[in-house]
């Protein structure tokens, strides 16, 4: 079992570091989401509430920002289309 749970911390990092190369914004967020989510399992699976806890609050903060993100874009496209 540790040989998954090892492959499940490596295949995160490639996630999370993976998202930072990402030419847009919101495939970015949702890499970092991805990403946490599955630091979040391998933190559980080792019994880690600091590694939990922290990709929580990384979960959040990319969830919050993307949904921002979304409202703020679709509050632009109404402006050009002339629906305010």
């Amino acid at each position: 079992m540790s040989g998954a749970i090892d492959y499940l911390g490596w295949a995160a990092t490639v996630i999370f570091v993976t998202s930072y190369f990402s030419g847009r914004a919101h495939i970015l967020r949702r890499l970092q989401m991805l990403g946490a989510l599955m630091w979040m399992m391998y933190g559980a699976l080792l019994h880690a509430p600091p590694v939990v806890v922290a990709n929580l609050l990384v979960l959040v903060a990319a969830a919050w920002t993307a949904k921002r993100h979304d409202g703020s874009r679709r509050d632009q496209l109404d402006e050009i289309g002339g629906r305010r």
